[in-house]
């Protein structure tokens, strides 16, 4: 594991900063306490990192939960009431584990894991643009078309004209510059501009900024516009920030019902996200989709037992520690270290740091994500990918990343019911043979009950005095349904004048008496 310790420390360090403000600002959107988020963000990193099989994955704290934990926090009565619920809610997810239900997550179409990835860079930059202009109302855990204070991804952008702060757009160019520069063209000059990473040089200049800037009445960045760690006055108030789970609520039936709910959600995205990180991989690691929901099933009964939200494996996180160079599972488990000292010994110093510089990071991230040219490629692949593809990248930037999932799949499985309507057989008019038309139906290896309609409309326009060849020695399985239409369609044939062949691996079989007694007597392998 310390065998790239060179690639997974500088980028153990971007991911730090890419996960910090997120930590905080999922926690926030969530109606949480602040250092929910945190610890959840040390759990994921330090706990699921160790446990997962998942070499680039990171998991911290989910934003497409925060809608639920919102609502599961007012509905329980209280946040330890509901720390009940994400205890259960990881054990639920260990059971699925031991189930091997992780084999769902492959079953999912690459068109809509793409365009999940693209919709989710899109949504990172819609977001973070209002931030490097200095315009802050929200926080950075809402990434939901629709916010939490009835404004949307693209009203808060006509917000932000009025609200722009010299200071900080100023710092957010310079740091854009340095990141797009860093990688154009340093990062190719020698190992040290690969070993020091832009983003790390990006935040240590705008800490000396901040630093300049201070008495300057027209670049000075407030507090609003920074980073804000709890500061902990000493020991004793930092272990209040804990809370700890109310096991007396455990009769609860919602709270139960919550458990669930945060299960099947963080479990569904935390497969997706597997999915999608495995093919950003450059190395393409191929990630043990059960083992990673025993992972975070422990990582959510820890997190729940000392006060933390909800985890799940994240694409931005996981994104941002490949592009950054991470190899290992080192770099997530050092970027759940860097969370822990750093709100324990350096919250004053995090607490200088611009947000519109970490909006310039994640800016690189998104962009990166939703490339112009993926949409290209996506469109050059034909109908069959670009549908799906363009589906879940409008679902999730108009509403949120699993809604826009479902509606993607959903235009996945109809196209596959046209290509299976379309290909279930091939019919060659021939020739006339006696004064009959000869007609050739090949039907392909799997014939299900998708196909009825377009083996039905074949039949059914089928002339009088036809010769049929159905030729079925290619067909692995022949669905019950199609074989009764079949016998169906022999009575009828009998009225039209139409000879019917049947040719299999056993040989030829003219006008068969019965399609089910002939299918039934088939081999099995057959």
């Amino acid at each position: 594991m310390f065998k790239y310790i060179k690639n997974d420390l500088p980028a153990s360090i971007v991911v730090f900063f890419v996960a910090l403000p997120l930590c905080l600002g999922i926690a926030l959107a969530s109606g949480a306490p602040l250092f929910s988020g945190v610890i959840a963000g040390i759990i994921g990193g330090i706990i699921v990192g160790s446990l997962s099989g998942s070499t680039v994955g990171v998991s911290g704290p989910a934003a497409g939960l925060a809608a639920i934990v919102l609502t599961a926090i007012s509905t329980l009565g209280s946040y330890e009431n509901f720390l009940v619920a994400v205890v259960l809610g990881g054990i639920i997810q260990i059971l699925f584990g031991i189930l091997k239900a992780g084999i769902i997550g492959y079953y999912f179409p690459s068109s809509v894991i793409k365009g999940m990835l693209t919709g989710i860079g899109i949504i990172i930059i819609l977001k973070q643009i209002p931030h490097f202009f200095g315009y802050d109302s929200n926080p950075e855990g809402a990434w939901s078309f629709m916010q939490i204070d009835g404004e949307n991804s693209f009203s808060e952008l006509f917000n932000m004209t009025n609200y722009i702060k010299p200071g900080s757009a100023l710092i957010g160019v310079i740091a854009l510059s340095i990141l797009l520069f860093w990688d154009k063209i340093l990062s190719k000059k020698g190992k040290f501009f690969q070993v020091i990473q832009g983003p790390l040089v990006v935040v240590i200049v705008g800490i000396i900024f901040y630093f300049l800037t201070k008495s300057n009445d027209v670049l000075s960045i407030s507090a609003s516009h920074l980073v804000s760690v709890p500061i902990p006055e000493d020991v004793g108030s930092f272990l209040n920030q804990f809370s700890f789970p109310n096991f007396s609520a455990i009769t609860n039936t919602e709270v139960w019902i919550v458990a669930f709910t945060i299960a099947l959600v963080a479990s569904l995205e935390t497969l997706l996200c597997v999915e999608a990180t495995d093919k950003l991989d450059p190395h393409k690691n191929v990630t043990p989709t059960n083992r990673e929901l025993l992972a975070q099933g422990v990582g959510n009964v820890i997190s729940g037992l000392v006060g933390g939200l909800p985890i799940t494996q994240v694409i931005v996180r996981s994104s941002a520690n490949i592009q950054s160079g991470g190899r290992t599972k080192l770099s997530a488990i050092i970027h759940g270290f860097l969370l822990l000292i750093s709100v324990i010994i350096i919250p004053r110093l995090l607490n200088m740091i611009p947000l519109s510089v970490l909006a310039s990071i994640l800016l690189i991230v998104g962009y990166k994500l939703a490339k112009p040219a993926l949409f290209k490629k996506m469109y050059e692949l034909g109908w069959k990918q670009w549908i799906p593809f363009t589906v879940t990248v409008v679902g999730i930037v108009f509403t949120d990343l699993l809604v826009g999932i479902f509606l993607g799949l959903t235009v996945g499985i109809v196209v596959i019911l046209i290509k299976s309507y379309q290909n279930s057989h091939f019919l060659h008019i021939e020739d006339k043979s006696n004064g009959k038309h000869k007609i050739k139906m090949t039907f392909a290896e799997e014939v299900t009950f998708f196909n009825k309609g377009a083996i039905l409309k074949e039949l059914d326009s089928l002339p009088r005095d036809t010769y049929l060849e159905l030729d079925v020695r290619k067909t692995r399985y022949l669905d019950n349904d199609i074989i009764e239409i079949l016998e169906d369609f022999a009575y009828k044939a009998k009225e039209r004048n139409i000879d019917i062949n049947l040719i299999s691996e056993r040989g030829i079989v003219e006008n068969p008496p019965s399609f089910i007694e002939f299918f039934k007597l088939r081999p099995k392998t057959a």
